[in-house]
């Protein structure tokens, strides 16, 4: 078996070492030999008082009880009791006395006690493995086991079980490996059926995110106890695998096998990751039945469950009926507050919690700041960040990161980074969260300063913050920049992470660097899927289809299956460019790899075929995922309807939603708006957005909703309606919106109106050709001729160049 570090020190002074150079807070220092001895002559009066004798099982009997009370001064006693009566090579006791000082937090001071023990059994190293793990010293608690294995001394289950936390719990590249080794051996020796044994394996490959190995774990085992079902509950929850996690439940109930607390909060862990509210009801059904919602741990997970699902309701009234709220109930009941964005519901709550007479915690402060970033509420979280400074959470590291967020969403950059500043201790999230905040506000240049006085102090980046840095320069076209970051992705060893990777390639792409992009990409020894995705997202979103269709045919050429959202992807690029042959074609792939139910897949091939002139195979294509019943199907439909002016067809699909109880979405109000439009039914438009609020009790959020209104009023002349539409929405006019007024007054001969608008989309794009064209287009068909040359005049001094119309037709 090799060292973890892969170097052969030996393992008295390569611990040595590492107890001497510990910087951890200590309660006492320990005391040597001549010292307990010293010490023993003037406290030996009150340690006898407290030992019934001075026999070792007497002895044992106090360190115990030093033990269960935590108290570091007893232990001290009975330690220098010991040296006194001469028990210095006794190992019970010496056994005993290093459990004592690691259940008293003073690890360093038993691995002195072991250091100096001239015999060890298998207990002493097993004790000490114990005590390195628990007190998250992870790699040293692996070298003792090194140790032990080279005493020859074999290791017993509970070894084994400590030795496997530690190398679920180390950060350590050679962790995995080393947990593999201890695996083997315990196949060698033939304990890995015990049940603890293999629940360690099992928890050990679930928390390293091996799913298959715990899974492979798991099937072999034919005595697992309820313990190992919860560990592969949890770890498919842990991983992402909702749906499976909720399967081994399934098989636990139909076994037979009983379900204690820990079942339920892991169940419950799988319904929230994927978001299957009906299981999680089931679930609350059978914590009533087997008399659970006394478990706080269970409630707050069910509350939680109910919280992500998006029933607020529920979770509420499940906190409310815990019996002993701890503070993570509550701390789950202010994350609940999330989707609401209510500040007077949140300060109420937290006022509550003060009179309740909780403390908060760290975790408390982190949700509270976020959430006040979420409402952009800088008051409300000033005041939070009093309370976080009266009760010393601030400096905690998630807390720092979490008023940086709120500080940011509030566009208060100037804060955050005087808070910032601030900070002693800057650890690599605060600067993330800071370079992230100025790339949300669209300050691109300090973004990457910041990044440069990281690069600068030598603090390690991570894929986090090149990413963040990526987006910056993404995002402010730097293109120079670019370059430089990628020579750093190289230098700190991330050209082989994906995501980081995905990013670079989508710039380059961006930026019309193909070529590089290319290289870059085939330079991959291993593609993953978003690896792929993103190349053919980056060539659709730049306009070069039939580059990612060539990357499509190579992905399935190379065994690999393409997902949904490449799917997806290039069929809105074969809508965008009207190519009817292509997206028969890759809607005959969606077919056979088996995605013509998959809702985003199904509305992309609907809305391909609508803008290729083919509504027969969009409504064929409906028809056949009918049943599926989903909201995104239903508004392709609509909007595919409303492409081709079929307003009554389109209105038809929506009444058959409402009769099916299928809630509009926002996205459902901008089709049958559209379809209004299309077809100069401005009443009915009108009166389905006066509806929304009073049928659908939504407001309407979405700029398409105003785009559609204002499209559909220039159309049918209500020019003065649009205006004051656009003028009273809660929104800063965009082009396109100006675009559809100015078109509407080409349309309908209204030159002051027009001269208005057009002055507005100047301002906004004054590069573009558009306002000059239709204004132009305004003053000669109503003929007025000087000002139309005039408006092309300015337009050829102003150096803007009219783009250059084609026809095209696909072959």
């Amino acid at each position: 078996m090799r060292s973890l570090g892969g170097v052969g020190l030996t393992l008295t002074s390569r611990l040595r070492g590492f107890i001497l150079s510990t910087t951890k807070p200590r309660a006492f220092h320990a005391i040597s030999k001549d010292q307990l001895q010293l010490y023993t002559s003037k406290s030996c009066s009150s340690c006898s008082n407290l030992l019934v004798g001075k026999d070792p099982t007497s002895i044992v009997a106090a360190l115990s009880l030093s033990e269960t009370s935590k108290s570091c001064f007893l232990g001290t006693q009975i330690h220098s009791h010991i040296i006194k009566l001469g028990f210095t090579d006794d190992i019970f006791l010496l056994n005993n006395l290093i459990k004592m000082y690691a259940k008293c937090g003073l690890v360093g001071d038993g691995f002195r006690v072991f250091d100096k023990m001239p015999d060890r059994n298998l207990v002493t190293w097993t004790l000490m493995i114990s005590a390195a793990v628990q007190d998250g010293q992870f790699e040293w608690g692996l070298e003792i086991y090194l140790g032990l294995i080279r005493s020859g001394l074999r290791p017993n289950e509970f070894t084994i079980g400590s030795v496997l936390k530690g190398c679920a719990e180390c950060t350590s590249s050679k962790a995995y490996e080393f947990g593999m080794s201890v695996h083997c051996f315990a196949l060698k020796v033939g304990i890995e059926q015990n049940c603890y044994v293999g629940g360690s394996i099992l928890s050990m490959y679930a928390k390293l995110e091996d799913i298959e190995s715990a899974k492979g774990v798991f099937e072999s085992m034919s005595n697992l106890d309820t313990a190992g079902w919860n560990t592969m509950i949890g770890g498919y929850a842990q991983c992402g695998y909702g749906l499976e996690a909720l399967k081994v439940v399934s098989l636990m109930v139909w076994r037979g096998i009983s379900m204690d607390q820990f079942t339920f909060v892991n169940a419950l862990k799988g319904c929230s990751v994927m978001g299957n509210l009906d299981f999680g009801k089931q679930l609350h059904g059978l914590i009533i039945q087997s008399e659970m919602e006394f478990s706080t741990s269970v409630m707050n997970a069910l509350s939680d469950m109910y919280s992500r699902n998006g029933k607020k309701d529920a979770a509420l009234k499940v906190f409310n009926r815990i019996q002993a709220k701890d503070v993570i109930s509550w701390n789950t009941a202010f994350g609940v507050f999330s989707e609401d964005k209510n500040t007077r519901e949140i300060a109420k709550l937290v006022h509550e919690f003060m009179l309740a007479n909780m403390k908060p915690n760290h975790v408390t402060f982190s949700i509270l700041f976020r959430q006040c970033g979420e409402i952009l509420d800088l008051n409300l979280g000033l005041q939070f960040y009093s309370l976080a400074l009266q009760f010393g959470f601030w400096n905690e590291a998630n807390v720092r990161s979490s008023i940086i967020n709120m500080f940011s969403r509030c566009g208060a950059m100037d804060m955050a980074r005087l808070f910032f500043d601030s900070l002693l201790d800057k650890n690599l999230t605060s600067w993330n969260e800071l370079i992230s905040g100025y790339n949300s506000n669209h300050c691109y240049t300090e973004a990457r300063k910041i990044f440069c006085d990281l690069w600068d102090l030598g603090v390690e980046a991570s894929e986090v913050t090149f990413s963040s840095i990526l987006e910056s320069c993404y995002k402010d076209e730097h293109q120079e920049m670019i370059r430089q970051i990628h020579g750093a992705i190289v230098k700190s060893g991330f050209s082989v992470h994906g995501y980081v990777c995905s990013f670079l390639i989508k710039c380059y792409v961006k930026f019309g660097l193909l070529d590089d992009s290319f290289e870059f990409f085939n330079g991959f020894e291993t593609l993953d899927v978003e690896s792929w995705g993103t190349m053919i997202s980056a060539l659709v979103h730049q306009g070069h289809l039939f580059e990612a269709i060539k990357f499509l045919k190579s992905l399935r050429e190379a065994g690999g299956k393409p997902d949904e959202f490449i799917l997806g992807s290039i069929l809105n690029s074969c809508a965008d460019n009207a190519g009817y042959h292509l997206t028969k074609s890759v809607h005959s792939v969606v077919i056979k790899m088996g995605f013509h139910s998959q809702v985003f897949v199904v509305s992309a091939v609907i809305d391909a075929y609508a803008k290729c002139g083919d509504i027969g195979s969009a409504r064929m294509t409906f028809s056949q995922s009918f049943r599926s019943g989903d909201v995104v199907i239903h508004n392709a439909m609509i909007m595919a309807c409303a492409h081709h002016g079929l307003d009554k067809e389109a209105m038809g699909i929506f009444e058959k939603m409402k009769l099916a109880r299928i809630k509009p979405s926002q996205a459902t109000y901008v089709s049958v708006i559209a379809a209004c439009a299309h077809v100069g039914q401005v009443d009915l438009g009108r009166l389905l957005f006066e509806s929304m609020n009073s049928d659908s009790k939504m407001e309407p959020i979405s700029e398409d909703i105003y785009g559609c209104l204002v499209d559909m009023l220039s159309r049918s002349g209500y020019l003065e309606d649009a205006r004051q539409m656009i003028e009273g929405m809660p929104y800063t006019p965009w082009p396109a919106i100006l675009r559809s007024l100015l078109s509407g007054c080409r349309i309908h001969g209204n030159i002051e109106l027009g001269e208005w608008t057009a002055k507005k989309l100047v301002q906004l794009a004054p590069e573009n050709d558009v306002p000059y064209v239709l204004l132009s287009k305004v003053y000669s068909e109503e003929g007025s001729w000087e000002d139309a040359t005039k408006i092309r005049r300015e337009m050829i001094e102003r150096g803007v160049l009219k783009n250059t119309g084609y026809s095209w037709i696909e072959v």
